[in-house]
């Protein structure tokens, strides 16, 4: 079984429809002056070069000064909050990994490598992930598994995530499924976010079913818990699926799925809008629903399309919209969709209607 970090590996089918577009503020310029309707002196186009009011402390004709403007809460009437005191930190220093995030390689190399070789499990973490990506040093895969092979045995939950795929992979490292194993388990125990939505797939895979579904569900809700959103969605659909959960648990169902929709993953951005839609796990909203499945579309997700053909035509959480509903469809058509329901309704168009339908699939750039 190949491992990602983020690839969901069993699925769910989401119920399916019969039957978001983003929002641009107008913005208008301020008018520079209005029209001048009195009657105008004699001398109105003659230019006034008297010396102009200036600031207190500069004289007529010195050297321009430009304006600092007012703050916020100057314009507000309101002096600016001192600052909070700065709390002392107390705990350990790594200016290994410190110069890492500041872009400082060689020195991050430097500090960490005498530490490494002393058998600094962080160090060693450190030391692998900058040569398997070749910053400071010459990228060496071969080496970047040894270093990773070492901190994972000295029990850095983040090497022993890495040294598990490379395990599990055979990459640069002999495979051994069980000692794979054996490792993403500790680094999912370790709190290591990843690791335990990993964990969890190989759960659901050795045990088919609720069971396994049930064993993996308290390392998907801590990843999930963590901002993986392949664990986020994986929450929301076993909590929508299993009967015999908590009720706190099941009325969640959305939530983590929005959550992992929120991310950016769209085949959550798909299945909200149609549990909205369909009114799943919670009560229809037709606007949400038709929101997230144009969201969805717009990234390229066929499906998406498709359904977002149907609200479309049965005006669902939208105006109805013949030419856009044929130019959905034409997409997911492009993309190997079949729906007979949406080739009738095309079909059924004028010549012109479907013209501009084929215009605007053709001018569609996924966002």
């Amino acid at each position: 079984m190949r491992f990602s970090r983020h690839i969901l590996s069993f699925v769910l089918t989401a119920a399916s429809i019969t039957s978001a577009a983003g929002f641009a503020w107008p913005v208008s310029a301020q008018q520079a002056g209005e029209a001048v309707t009195r009657p105008a002196p004699a001398d109105a186009g003659t230019l006034d070069r008297a010396d102009r009011p200036t600031p207190d402390g500069e004289k007529p004709g010195g050297a321009a000064q430009p304006s600092r403007g007012i703050t916020l809460f100057e314009r507000m009437g309101a002096p600016l909050p001192d600052l909070p005191p700065e709390r002392e930190y107390k705990g350990a220093t790594d200016e290994a990994y410190g110069a890492f995030q500041r872009g400082l390689f060689l020195t991050a190399i430097d500090k960490a490598l005498p530490r490494a070789k002393l058998g600094d499990p962080a160090a060693q973490t450190l030391i692998a992930e900058m040569t398997a990506r070749g910053l400071g040093v010459k990228r060496d895969p071969k080496a970047a598994a040894f270093w990773y092979g070492q901190a994972a045995a000295g029990g850095d939950p983040a090497a022993m995530f890495k040294y598990a795929l490379l395990l599990m992979e055979g990459r640069d490292v002999e495979r051994d499924k069980a000692k794979a194993d054996e490792y993403m388990r500790k680094a999912a125990e370790g709190g290591n976010g990843s690791a335990q939505f990993n964990w969890a797939q190989t759960l659901v895979a050795d045990n088919p079913g609720e069971k396994g579904l049930k064993l993996a569900l308290p390392y998907y809700e801590k990843s999930a818990a963590q901002g993986i959103a392949d664990a986020q969605y994986a929450v929301a659909q076993i909590y929508n699926a299993l009967a015999d959960l908590p009720e706190d648990k099941k009325s969640k169902a959305r939530y983590w799925l929005e959550r992992a929709a929120k991310t950016g993953f769209d085949t959550a951005q798909l299945d909200i809008g149609i549990w909205l839609v369909n009114g799943i796990a919670g009560e229809r909203d037709y606007d949400q629903g038709f929101r997230w499945l144009k969201i969805a579309a717009n990234r390229g997700n066929v499906v998406a399309q498709n359904r977002l053909s149907h609200l479309y035509i049965n005006a669902l959480g939208t105006r109805p919209d013949p030419i856009e509903a044929a130019k959905w469809y034409v997409l997911s058509r492009r993309a190997g969709l079949k729906d007979p329901a949406l080739e009738d309704f095309y079909l059924g168009l004028t010549d012109e209607q479907q013209k501009k339908a084929i215009e605007a699939a053709n001018r569609f750039r996924r966002s």
